[in-house]
């Protein structure tokens, strides 16, 4: 086993890689993340050289997996749109949606006075249907700010809504994060100062 920066990436975006070698394993060949550092699953009997290779095609096959499931801001703008017109019958028009590194205590925010929704770059990597059900959440707020009976009543139109809610409680609870999956307070004071905690 072996954690070394992979040779072809520049020396600031270098990911640490790990091979784990095993004899047990005879031709397939996978990847993933563990605790920051990407980890390659190899036959024994492989050569350096196969190694080499095998490291760049899994980061790149890696890479592709990954980028499919964080979609840029316009890309998530997008998205929005189409849930918006699914299932709250195209009410919520956001001007801009897009992706912040700086939520700490929430998955995602909305300002309705400008309109602008945030998600929390955390939630880049999670199941598409745990991102729709956070842009639903948002975009419902532009309908209805506080978390009402009616709010709600737009959110479960979403049919992965519980089960989405679930998803997040689990990740906060295994992280610690202390996130609630649902905000508290979306009133328009509320609503104020989470877009002033996002700055």
């Amino acid at each position: 086993m072996a954690a070394v920066p992979h040779p072809t990436d520049g020396p600031d975006e270098a990911p640490l890689v790990e091979v784990r070698r095993s004899r047990r394993r005879r031709r397939t060949v996978a990847a993933y993340r563990e605790d920051g550092k990407i980890v390659v699953l190899l036959p024994a009997r492989f050569t350096r050289a196969e190694e080499k290779e095998w490291v760049a095609t899994m980061l790149a096959r890696l890479e592709r997996s990954e980028r499919r499931r964080r979609p840029s801001d316009a890309g998530l703008r997008r998205r929005a749109a189409e849930l918006a017109d699914r299932y709250l019958e195209g009410r919520a028009d956001p001007l801009t949606v897009r992706w912040v590194p700086n939520q700490n205590s929430r998955w995602g925010s909305c300002t309705p006075s400008d309109r602008s929704i945030r998600l929390s770059t955390r939630l880049q990597g999670m199941p598409s249907w745990v991102i729709d059900y956070v842009l639903v959440h948002e975009l419902a707020h532009l309908i209805e700010t506080g978390h009402t009976p009616q709010f709600w009543a737009w959110v479960d139109r979403y049919p992965r809504a519980e089960r989405a809610k679930g998803f997040l409680e689990g990740v906060a609870a295994a992280s610690s994060l202390g996130i609630e999956a649902d905000p508290p307070d979306c009133s328009p004071e509320g609503a104020a100062q989470m877009a002033a905690d996002d700055l």
